[in-house]
């Protein structure tokens, strides 16, 4: 390179600053260098510091200057800004000629903080590799700690300094805590196994490859990392795949996975459908022809699939899916074909099953299990026109939509007639796992009765404990009568031993009510909404958070079956309470409502949003019994918790759930 050749490298590196200068400027932020030591100077204090020895430092993490001297020569984008005659031009100049003969290969002088880095010696090095698009420079570094705090970002940064050692990578940084720990976990490794040099170079390909596409999707402009989106990618797809995709199927990928990537950048990434969205108003002649996306158009037929995890023969859950199945044959004549799909294993043939279902021409698949929800995602990244949703709660997945109905409605109405019908205070509740929606059930069912009976207590049993004795023995023990059992019949038990009972002289079981799912309503209110456009106004509002649709009493969603033998001034108090709940004019949880631990949960003026209720994990003072976590439960019960558990984000990674 000649000396006129590098001058005219200046004058273009010089307008990027200039460019980059004019830009801060005009955004009201600092067109210079940020300075470390003024950093520092606002910050908590230092903790210490530890050298580095030689780290190969990745350009994109070069961010600033470690003293203020320096900072008047470059742009924040570490392109010059003095005149090109100047000494620092000259110098510059002379680097350039360095690097395009001979390379770079003085090692500067860098501070570390927070995972960024701010030179001491060797600004114009930076500069010049900056220019010409360098993606690493050899380094000798120093790396500054805060103290420790509860500041989320000091946090995630020591968590990025726990795994330096094993990864010995800067660029693999994380915006939520426990991500090294379930890279490591997806990779096979123990969690403190060392990265191979083969590792590191794999891993660090992949890196690239799926940066390219991330910046092509306009990723720089969204608040996660690429480590995020990595990660996310590795979490649906097996490394190999991903590793042997052309640019063209990384994108690809990246598309079906887009709202999933949307929905890293919110704390809570579920938002909670209460309804269904509301028709779209009809438009008929000219206007309907002029302005055509006043009503979304929506398909004139659908094939609309189901996934059981068990048949209806052995399995009430799944018998009472298929009758809300056949509901929408009924409903939709000609316009809706249903077919159902049975036995599905997750981690043996669930995903087969589910991409059999959309081989045979499924527009909406539904799956009927929490534990189908890695074969429902898996599908939904490869076939996004696939609408298919999964019956669970709070399911942190875009790509799908999960759906439950709001159980504490009902609870709120059987506890009522429980407190009405019991002869003393005590009343049971048989609970099988603290999921969520659990807790707001047990307490909705508390506060009925208490509303009938002022001074009821709840006995509040559950059956995902090891060694735990049968819950009627015990209620037995206690003189309990009125008791809340499981909400579905089980092979080998009692009918009467599901919804709420009496317990008779002699042992017998007297229903008394029981919630009942219509989801035929459900599946119907879905089905209409996709054939009108709803499925799309759904969407929006949520900024990409995953749709979870919650729907209750006001929906037809969700019931109370009375028995016949309730004597009638305790039907006519639950008639009242069904028809106010369903009208919206009573909340159950619009009362001051006092935790176990004498804290006011609610003081009654308003009622609690739907998060804080789908989130509650406490139980009011009428309980007694407690939530367990997740070491009390037997071995058997504790994927599911994995799953679905309330306390479920703070398992520690090695106790989390895989996507099977």
């Amino acid at each position: 390179m000649t000396r006129a050749e590098a001058m005219d490298e200046y004058t273009k590196a010089q307008k990027m600053g200039q460019r980059d200068y004019r830009e801060k400027i005009l955004r009201g932020q600092s067109p210079y260098l940020p300075v470390l030591d003024n950093i520092l100077q606002g910050a908590a204090g230092v903790d210490s510091q530890m050298p580095l020895g030689l780290v190969d430092i990745p350009m994109e993490l070069l961010v600033g200057t470690k003293t203020e001297g320096r900072t008047g020569a470059f742009a924040s984008n570490f392109m010059p800004l003095l005149d090109m005659k100047s000494e620092f031009g000259a110098k510059w100049i002379s680097l350039c000629i360095a690097h395009v003969e001979e390379g770079i290969r003085d090692p500067i002088r860098c501070y570390e903080y927070l995972g960024r880095f701010y030179v001491q010696e060797g600004n114009k090095r930076v500069s010049v590799l900056k220019y010409f698009g360098a993606g690493s420079v050899p380094g000798v570094v120093t790396r500054i700690l805060p103290p420790y705090s509860d500041d989320p970002e000091i946090q995630r940064y020591y968590e990025f300094v726990q795994y330096f050692p094993i990864t010995k990578t800067y660029l693999l940084q994380f915006t939520k805590p426990g991500s090294f720990a379930r890279l490591q976990k997806i990779l096979g490794k123990q969690p403190d196994e060392i990265w191979s040099e083969e590792d590191r170079a794999e891993m660090l390909s992949l890196y690239n490859w799926v940066g390219k596409a991330f910046a092509a999707h306009g990723g720089d402009r969204l608040h996660c990392t690429l480590g995020d989106v990595l990660l996310l990618l590795l979490r649906v797809y097996p490394k190999k795949e991903l590793q042997d995709s052309t640019p063209a199927q990384l994108n690809e990928k990246l598309d079906a996975l887009w709202d999933d990537v949307l929905a890293l950048q919110n704390d809570d990434p579920v938002t909670v459908s209460d309804k269904p969205a509301e028709p779209a108003p009809q438009q008929n002649g000219l206007l309907s022809r002029l302005l055509p996306g006043i009503r979304p158009a929506g398909p004139n037929h659908l094939k609309v699939a189901f996934v059981h995890e068990r048949t209806p023969e052995i399995s009430a859950w799944t018998s009472q899916h298929e009758f809300g199945r056949t509901q929408l044959d009924a409903v939709f004549p000609g316009k809706v074909e249903t077919a159902a799909y049975f036995n599905a294993v997750p981690g043996e043939n669930a995903d087969a099953l589910v991409e059999q279902a959309i081989a045979e021409g499924a527009d909406i698949v539904f799956t009927t299990s929490p534990k189908l929800v890695g074969a429902s995602l898996r599908s939904a990244v490869k076939h996004p026109q696939v609408r298919i949703l999964n019956c669970s709660m709070e399911m942190p997945y875009a790509s799908i939509r999960t759906y439950y109905t709001r159980v504490y409605e009902a609870k709120f109405i059987t506890g009522a007639i429980a407190g009405a019908m019991t002869a003393g205070d005590r009343i049971g509740y048989v609970a099988d796992y603290p999921s969520f929606g659990v807790p707001a059930n047990i307490n909705a069912f508390a506060l009925g009765a208490r509303m009938a009976n002022p001074r009821a207590k709840i006995q509040l049993e559950w059956t995902c404990l090891p060694n735990q004795e049968e819950p009627l023995v015990k209620f037995a023990r206690s003189g309990v009568t009125v008791i809340s059992g499981r909400d579905a019949p089980m092979p080998g038990r009692s009918q009467h031993e599901f919804g709420t009972f009496l317990v008779r002289p002699g042992g017998i079981l007297q229903d008394l009510a029981t919630p009942f799912w219509h989801w035929g309503q459900f599946y119907e209110n879905v089905v209409r909404s996709v054939l009108d456009g709803g499925w799309e106004r759904d969407k929006s509002g949520t900024d990409g958070r995953a749709v979870n649709y919650w729907w209750g009493m006001n929906s037809g969603v969700m019931d109370v079956l009375l028995s016949r033998e309730l004597p009638p001034d305790v039907q006519h108090l639950a008639q009242i309470l069904r028809t106010g709940i369903s009208s919206g004019v009573l909340d159950p949880f619009a009362c001051r409502i006092t935790a176990q631990d004498g804290t006011v949960k609610n003081s009654g003026r308003t009622g609690l949003e739907l998060e804080q209720i789908v989130h509650m994990d406490w139980l009011c003072d009428a309980v007694e019994g407690h939530i367990p976590e997740y070491d009390e439960l037997a071995e058997v019960s504790r994927p599911m918790y994995r799953m679905q558990g309330i306390h479920r984000d703070r398992l520690p990674v090695e106790k989390e759930a895989v996507v099977l």
